[in-house]
């Protein structure tokens, strides 16, 4: 049984502690907000952008003429794996749910019988990789220096992707993020973007367009743009659930640290209790005996 003295360690440790959770998770309820602002104001663009994107690719359909960002390479034997994780932890399972799924997505591609190249945006991501697939790794993009992220960041990303593509490292590029619902949900994601692939919305706009220039030139230079915000959107969504998922997880650990100190201080009493009777019994065995 521990003695008084440890367990008043013991109690101030994890009121330090829980000190130290509840103001984590008021720094991310606060940046919260903001990614959560900046991820739903993104989702209008990027949903037309796609939309038209799609209306485009659908009136190209498999022409000889289509871009190679939309027709590919014609072969599907080489897999790059963008795995877009967070810089720091402390965060529930977002990043483990995010190089789960793209663990799972590599695994079924080695069996095929595929090549897997993995390009990791996020140190969690490369430190959760390393060990499994460190000698499928290609490359690394630290984005630990930037505070606040921009579009930018996401074009270094597709100017990187979109060099390899074109020098033939690869043939199909999928992005591994996690999207943002709410504070306590945020759902995986793997996301083709190389091929670009588009998926025809039920209630899409059948309105036939003449385009100035052709169909052709304007995919050709709105389809890397294309893969620049696939990105970017990743990278808001990611942030935003990053903050979300670690506000959640610091909510649970106050309120564990919380039942830990009400544990420990019922055992403190019980123990200084237990040491003032002994005390007791002793004086009053003393006395019986003079």
């Amino acid at each position: 049984m521990p003695n008084l003295k440890d367990l008043k360690n013991r109690i101030a440790s994890v009121k330090s502690t829980r000190k130290i959770t509840k103001a984590m998770q008021m720094v991310a309820a606060a940046k919260l907000r903001r990614a959560q602002d900046a991820a739903e104001a993104s989702r209008p663009y990027t949903e037309r952008f796609t939309a038209v994107m799609a209306q485009l690719a659908a009136s190209v359909g498999g022409s000889d003429s289509a871009p190679k960002l939309l027709s590919g390479t014609g072969g599907d034997q080489v897999h790059l794996l963008i795995v877009m994780t967070a810089e720091r932890g402390l965060c529930g399972g977002f990043n483990s749910n995010i190089t789960k799924l793209a663990k799972v997505h590599a695994q079924k591609l080695l069996a095929q019988g595929k090549t897997v190249k993995i390009l990791t945006v996020g140190k969690k991501g490369r430190d959760a990789l390393k060990r499994e697939f460190g000698s499928y790794a290609v490359g690394h993009i630290d984005l630990s220096a930037v505070k606040r992220v921009g579009y930018v960041n996401a074009q270094d990303i597709a100017r990187d992707v979109l060099a390899r593509f074109d020098g033939g490292e690869y043939d199909i590029a999928t992005i591994f993020f996690a999207r943002f619902e709410n504070v306590v949900t945020q759902h995986p994601t793997a996301q083709q973007i190389i091929p670009a692939k588009f998926e025809q919305a039920a209630d899409a706009d059948v309105t036939l367009y003449d385009y100035e220039p052709g169909e052709e030139e304007i995919l050709a230079d709105l389809l890397p743009r294309g893969v620049a915000t696939a990105i970017f959107s990743a990278l808001l969504e990611n942030a935003a659930s990053e903050q979300g998922a670690r506000m959640s997880a610091m909510d649970n650990a106050t309120r564990n640290a919380g039942e830990m100190i009400d544990k420990l201080t019922i055992q403190y009493n019980r123990s200084r209790q237990a040491v003032i009777t002994n005390e007791l019994i002793e004086i009053i065995s003393g006395a019986e005996a003079l």
